[in-house]
């Protein structure tokens, strides 16, 4: 691998991810192969193909664009613009803040954002592609939307979402002691959705979902403490593989229809709208201790960031 940082002319280059206005305003790109440290990039930056970009306490006042197969590591540091990752790329980011947004693209590998913030957040459809990609929000203000529209989606540990939270053909999408200030919608994910100690302001749609909907402590997907708050009507359609609700605080309606089997509402819901639909009785059950979601996107994103990192020390420091 180059051992090297190069700050060049950069048209033919941005050429490749850029919008023709954003060609119409390329000043200079810098490459990024190594390490850096708490240094200013005074324009854009750029990780080659295949090579890996480790950086820590790190500036970049333009945007970033992380190319095939090729990973950036970022930790304590600010980037201003967005960030779009291209196929088979990574993106991992602990106590950064993004201004932009955060597009992965078809067939990307993954986005992990711990502990920061950043603008509205995108995971493209695979499209043709093989991988499935995958994103995890932990402790993260995103200042917009995020849409997912392939692989494992989780938000986590405190995230705040100021816009929307839409999933459609996702693997799963789960919520977990989150914020969601928009509405909450997911359609057709492969093993359905996962919602705990979380609040949702507006309306909430699950619709189409093969592996179930657990709304609560009790379900069968993944282990939950507690329920949640939702500002709206909650709807729950179609969906295959059981449907559990406890612990809830609904200030609308409860709309169900169409699940096999019918969904199961506990006693212990405060549902002001009343529920509409098919339901199951409410008989009293014993507590459940769910095994939690296996995550294979979690298990590939701690080993590509290791080998990212590995990759990057072995390329040296580079000159920022």
């Amino acid at each position: 691998m180059r051992r090297s940082v190069i700050t060049v002319a950069a048209l033919s280059l941005v050429a490749v991810f850029a919008t023709p206005a954003a060609q119409a305003n390329a000043g200079l790109i810098t490459y990024c192969v190594g390490t850096g440290g708490a240094v200013t990039v005074p324009n854009d930056l750029y990780v080659p193909a295949g090579e890996s970009c480790s950086l820590e306490g790190t500036t970049i006042t333009g945007n970033v664009q992380v190319a095939a197969g090729a990973n950036l590591v970022v930790s304590g540091g600010t980037i201003s613009g967005e960030v779009r990752i291209a196929a088979d790329g990574y993106l991992d980011a602990t106590g950064t803040s993004i201004g932009g947004q955060v597009v992965l693209a078809a067939g990307g590998f993954g986005v992990y954002l711990r502990q920061g913030s950043s603008g509205t957040v995108t995971v493209r459809p695979k499209g043709t592609a093989t991988v499935e990609g995958f994103l995890f929000v932990e402790g993260t203000k995103v200042n917009g939307s995020v849409s997912v529209n392939v692989g494992e989606a989780r938000l986590d540990q405190l995230t705040e979402v100021t816009g929307n939270v839409s999933s459609s053909g996702a693997y799963y999408t789960d919520v977990h002691d989150s914020f969601v200030d928009g509405t909450l919608s997911v359609l057709n994910n492969s093993t359905g959705s996962v919602v705990c100690g979380s609040a949702v302001k507006g309306k909430a749609t699950f619709a189409g979902n093969l592996g179930g909907v657990q709304l609560g402590p009790n379900g069968t997907l993944d282990g939950c403490a507690s329920g949640g708050y939702w500002g709206r009507d909650v709807s729950i359609t179609n969906t295959t593989g059981g449907v559990s609700l406890e612990d809830n605080i609904i200030s609308g309606q409860l709309q169900l229809g169409g699940n096999t089997p019918a969904a199961r509402v506990g006693a212990d819901n405060r549902i002001r709208g009343g529920v509409t639909g098919e339901q199951s009785q409410a008989a009293a059950r014993a507590s459940l201790v769910a095994a939690d979601r296996v995550s294979v996107g979690e298990t590939h994103a701690t080993t590509r960031r290791t080998g990212a990192v590995d990759e990057a020390v072995a390329s040296g420091p580079a000159d920022l």
